[in-house]
C-alpha cells in the first residue's frame, strides 16, 4: 500500500509541475525529431516521438571495455542478468524475467537488421561493446517498427567513420583472470565512401573453475553514395567464441566457495563453442523531398556445439530475410505530418541433434561424445508488417499512430523418430497490435508524452511442444497492453536532465515453461500478471572551474510485479510477486573531469531481494556494487592521441550473485542450484592509441 500512495504522489506531483509550466513556441517538427537521452544531448530516435533511452560513449566510458551488461544495467527498467560474459538474460519491466536460459520476448536490431532468431532468441553477447556507438531501447511494445515485443525492442548500432578523415585506432587491455583483450579498428571517410573495419580478440581464465572465454570478431560496416539519393551499404559481423560453462551453484557451494563449477559442469568440463555471421546489404534512396526508402536483405548462419553433463547439443541456424521502410512526409489539417510503413520476413532453419555424453567413462577428461538420441529440424517463419503516422497539431502538441501485425509459423519435423510421425506444423493467427502515443511540449526541450499500445510474445520451441515432443496445439501466444505516462525535463540552464516514466502493462496467457527433467521443459498458458512500474532518471553537470566538473546521476526502477490469476496444479499463485523481477534497482555514481585530459568515474548498483519461487518462499540477498575508473586522454599532436585508463571492479570485494534462476529443482539428492557468483574485486588496466590522417 505504501508503495502504491508514492507512486501516486510522484504522478500528482509530476502532473502539477508539468501543468504549471508556460510554454514558449518551438518548431514543432524540430522537436519531434529528438529526445533527451540518459546523455545530455540531443539525439536522432529511431522511431518518431515513441519514448526510448539511449547509451552510447558517456556511458561506455564508466565500465570496462568487456562489461557491456553494466552499462545497460543503468537504464531504469532494464536488467541484465548475467552468468558469465556468453550466459545473459536480458528483461524489460519484468517482461523476460521467467525465461530460464537466454533472452527472448524483445526484438534485437544491429544497424536495423533483426538478429533475433526464429524462436524470438537474441544473444547480445555475439557483439563487441567497443565497435558499438549506442544502443537504443524501446521499453514495452511501443516499437511499432520494431516488433512491437511485450519487453520491447533493443538497437544495436555500430561505430561509423566521420567527417572526411582516415583513422586507425587500437586499445589494449589487461586484467585480472588473465584477462587479454586487443581491440584494433580502421575507418575511412571522404564524399563518396565510408568504411570501417573492426577485429577484436578477447581471451580470459574467468573467476570460476571452468569457466574460460576466447572471443574472437570481425566487423566491416561499408557504405558508398552513388548520387544525393542512392547509397549502397554492405554489413559483415563475423564472432567465432568457445566459453566453458561453471553453471550455477546451490546456496551451500556459493557460501562455501563460489569460485568453484557445479560437479557435474566441471566433471564434463562442459562448454559451448560458437561461429556466427551476419551479412547484410542495405540500400538507402531518396526518391524526391517527401519520400524515402531504406531496404536490407540479410543472412545469418550460427553453428553451436554444447557439450552438457546430461547430452552433447549439435545445432546449426540459417536464417534470411529482408526489412523495407519507406518514410516522408503528407499534408494533413493543414499541418506537415510524417509517414512511414514498411514489412520486414525473417526466415530460419534450424537443425539440432543430440547425443550422449561419455564423461563418466573418460578418465577424467571431459566430455566424449556418445550415440545420438535425437535428431531435429524446425522451419520458422516470422513477417511484420507496420506502419506509422505522426501529426503536429501545433507548436506544442503531436500524436503518433502505429500499427503492427505479426504472423508467425513454426514446422518441426522429427528426424530421429520419424515413423513415431512428431513432426507437426503451427501456425499463430495474425495478431494485430497498435500503439498510440501524444506528446505535448510546454517549453523548449519539456516535454511530457503518454502511451497506449499492445504487444505479443511467441512461444519458445520448448513451450510449443508437448512431454511426448508433438506440437501443443493449445499454447497460445502471451499478449499485453502497456499504459504510460512519462516526462523529460531540463531545468537549471539546462544542466540538469531528468526522465520519468510511470507504467502499468497487464499480460495474459502468461508462458510457463515447466521443468520435468534435467533438460527438459514443457510450457503452458498459466494465467496473467500486471507489471506495475516508476522509473527515474537524473544528471546534473556541474562546471566547478575551467579545469574541473561534475557530472553526478542517479537512476532508479520501483518494480511491482505480481501474478494476477496463476494456478499450477493444487498451488495458487495468484497475488505473488512476480518471480525473476527485484522490487527496487538504483545506479548512481559521478563522473569528475579535471585539467581537460584526467576523468574519474565511480558508479554504484543496488539490486533488491528477487524471489527464486512462484511460491514467494525463496529471495535472493540485494547487494550493492562499486566500480571505479580512472582515465587520462591527450591529443599529442594534430595526428596523434593516447588513452590510458586504469579500473576496479567490485570495489568492496563483496560476495553476491550476478544472476539467478527461478523455480529450480534438484536432482539426485543435490541442492537446488538457483545463483550464478559475480566476479570478486578485480583489476584492469587499458591503453588506447589514435592516428588519423
Amino acid at each position: 500500500m505504501t508503495d502504491r500512495i508514492l507512486m501516486t504522489l510522484f504522478v500528482l506531483g509530476m502532473n502539477t509541475f508539468v501543468l504549471g509550466q508556460n510554454p514558449i513556441k518551438k518548431d514543432s517538427i524540430t522537436n519531434l525529431e529528438e529526445v533527451i537521452v540518459l546523455e545530455s544531448i540531443l539525439t536522432k530516435k529511431a522511431e518518431g516521438i515513441t519514448p526510448s533511452d539511449l547509451i552510447g560513449a558517456k556511458i561506455f566510458e564508466n565500465y570496462s571495455p568487456i562489461d557491456a551488461v553494466s552499462a545497460i544495467n543503468q537504464i531504469p527498467g532494464v536488467y541484465v542478468l548475467s552468468g558469465a560474459l556468453n550466459t545473459n538474460r536480458i528483461t524489460i519491466r519484468g517482461i523476460g524475467a521467467r525465461t530460464l536460459f537466454g533472452t527472448d520476448k524483445l526484438r534485437l536490431y544491429y544497424n536495423e537488421i533483426p538478429i533475433t532468431n526464429g524462436s524470438g532468441f537474441s544473444s547480445i553477447e555475439a557483439f563487441d561493446l567497443e565497435s558499438l556507438h549506442q544502443i537504443e531501447v524501446v521499453k514495452g511494445p511501443k516499437a511499432t517498427s520494431f516488433g512491437s515485443n511485450l519487453g520491447g525492442a533493443m538497437l544495436l548500432q555500430s561505430k561509423e567513420a566521420l567527417g572526411n578523415s582516415t583513422n586507425f585506432n587500437n586499445n589494449f587491455t589487461v586484467g585480472s583472470y588473465n584477462l587479454l583483450k586487443n581491440s584494433f579498428s580502421f575507418s575511412h571517410t571522404d564524399k563518396k565512401l565510408s568504411l570501417s573495419l573492426n577485429y577484436d580478440h578477447i581471451a580470459t581464465d574467468g573467476y570460476r573453475e571452468n569457466n574460460s572465454f576466447e572471443r574472437d570478431a570481425l566487423l566491416l560496416n561499408a557504405s558508398y553514395r552513388f548520387s544525393q539519393k542512392s547509397t549502397l551499404g554492405l554489413l559483415v559481423n563475423y564472432v567465432d567464441y568457445t566459453a566453458q560453462i561453471p553453471s550455477s551453484l546451490g546456496i551451500t557451494a556459493f557460501t562455501e566457495n563460489p569460485k568453484q563449477a557445479a560437479f557435474t559442469w566441471k566433471s564434463a568440463q562442459g562448454f559451448e563453442a560458437n561461429k556466427y555471421n551476419l551479412v547484410g546489404v542495405f540500400h538507402n534512396y531518396r526518391f524526391n523531398e517527401k519520400i524515402k526508402n531504406s531496404t536490407s536483405i540479410f543472412y545469418t548462419y550460427l553453428d553451436h556445439y554444447e557439450p552438457r553433463p546430461f547430452g552433447i547439443l549439435d545445432e546449426f541456424t540459417n536464417g534470411f530475410g529482408f526489412r523495407t521502410r519507406f518514410y516522408g512526409d503528407i499534408t494533413l489539417f493543414s499541418k506537415t505530418s510524417s509517414y512511414s510503413f514498411g514489412s520486414e520476413l525473417y526466415k530460419d532453419e534450424y537443425n539440432w541433434s543430440e547425443f550422449e555424453n561419455l564423461y563418466q567413462e573418460n578418465n577424467g577428461n571431459g566430455s566424449l561424445q556418445g550415440a545420438i538420441f535425437a535428431k531435429n529440424k524446425e522451419f520458422r517463419t516470422q513477417l511484420n508488417n507496420f506502419a506509422t503516422l505522426l501529426i503536429p497539431f501545433d507548436a506544442h502538441f503531436s500524436a503518433q499512430f502505429g500499427v503492427n501485425m505479426n504472423n508467425t509459423s513454426y514446422n518441426y519435423r522429427d528426424l530421429f523418430n520419424e515413423l513415431n510421425n512428431k513432426s507437426a506444423r503451427r501456425d499463430f493467427k495474425t495478431i494485430v497490435l497498435p500503439s498510440f502515443t501524444l506528446n505535448y511540449s510546454f517549453l523548449e526541450n519539456q516535454v511530457v508524452y503518454t502511451n497506449i499500445s499492445r504487444g505479443y510474445s511467441n512461444p519458445t520451441l520448448e513451450e510449443t511442444l508437448t512431454p511426448s515432443g508433438v506440437i501443443n496445439p493449445d499454447i497460445e501466444q502471451e499478449t499485453g497492453m502497456n499504459y504510460e505516462v512519462g516526462t523529460t525535463l531540463h531545468l537549471a540552464n539546462k544542466k540538469l536532465m531528468v526522465n520519468a516514466a510511470i507504467y502499468q502493462m497487464n499480460v495474459k496467457n502468461l508462458l510457463v515453461a515447466q521443468r520435468v527433467g534435467d533438460d527438459q521443459f514443457v510450457g503452458k498458458n498459466a494465467g496473467k500478471t500486471k507489471h506495475q512500474g516508476l522509473e527515474v532518471a537524473a544528471n546534473y553537470k556541474l562546471d566547478i572551474s575551467s579545469n574541473l566538473s561534475l557530472s553526478p546521476f542517479v537512476n532508479y526502477t520501483f518494480n511491482h510485479h505480481n501474478f494476477v490469476d496463476y494456478i499450477d496444479g493444487e498451488n495458487d499463485f495468484s497475488g505473488n510477486e512476480l518471480t525473476g523481477v527485484p522490487k527496487h534497482r538504483l545506479s548512481s555514481g559521478l563522473q569528475l573531469s579535471f585539467l581537460g585530459d584526467f576523468y574519474w568515474n565511480t558508479v554504484h548498483q543496488y539490486v533488491g531481494a528477487i524471489p527464486l519461487t512462484d511460491a514467494n518462499t525463496l529471495y535472493s540477498e540485494a547487494f550493492s556494487i562499486f566500480n571505479t575508473k580512472m582515465g587520462y586522454q591527450k591529443k599529442l599532436s594534430s595526428n596523434f592521441s593516447i588513452h590510458a585508463q586504469v579500473g576496479v571492479n567490485n570495489l568492496f570485494n563483496l560476495r553476491y550473485a550476478q544472476s539467478v534462476l527461478i523455480n529450480t529443482q534438484a536432482f539426485g539428492g543435490a541442492e537446488p542450484r538457483y545463483y550464478y557468483p559475480g566476479n570478486d574485486r578485480n583489476y584492469y588496466t587499458s591503453l588506447q592509441l589514435r592516428y588519423t590522417l
